[in-house]
């Protein structure tokens, strides 16, 4: 859905839309329930600003034993975008700090889609682990050391030092 300047100098726009499992897949992604947005889009002095929730179910591999992971998203987002021509081409300008949260876009409007899937990522934790205590793959045989043991062949002990041990 493209929310566009023209529509929105006439009237509001209200989105209350839910895509159904696989509507926003990424390649580390996967929406395994439905996706739910609220939102809200209206000119705000010359800006688009888009105001909304969305939930949605998200599935990924553990990145300590790759089992799959199943990641709840709930984000508010509260967004301002600008036509890209504003933005100054010759020369170079300090961004004030309350303009880091803009956005631009190019062409007649904001495609909600592009929003959605920004918001959607941006809501994932940097680091999936299935649980806070995963032992994670063996580096040498693969293992998933949360299901079995390492299967590696123990190292002889060559050390000078290895008869000290066995006291």
């Amino acid at each position: 859905m493209l929310i566009t300047r023209e529509e929105l100098a006439l009237h509001k726009v209200t989105v209350d839309q839910t895509y159904p499992a696989g509507a926003v897949d990424y390649p580390k992604f996967r929406q395994t329930g439905p996706l739910r947005v609220q939102a809200v889009a209206e000119l705000v002095e010359g800006e688009i600003r888009i105001r909304g929730h969305l939930e949605a179910c998200m599935e990924a591999e553990c990145d300590r034993c790759i089992a799959a992971v199943e990641i709840p998203v709930a984000q508010d987002f509260d967004l301002s975008y600008r036509p890209v021509a504003t933005i100054a081409r010759e020369e170079e300008i300090e961004v004030p700090g309350d303009e880091l949260d803009v956005g631009f876009y190019s062409g007649p409007g904001v495609e909600l889609a592009d929003v959605i899937r920004e918001q959607t990522i941006l809501s994932l934790p940097m680091k999936r682990v299935c649980r806070p205590d995963c032992k994670g793959l063996c580096a040498g045989c693969g293992a998933n050391l949360n299901v079995e043991a390492c299967r590696c062949r123990q190292p002889a002990d060559d050390s000078p030092f290895a008869s000290l041990r066995q006291s």
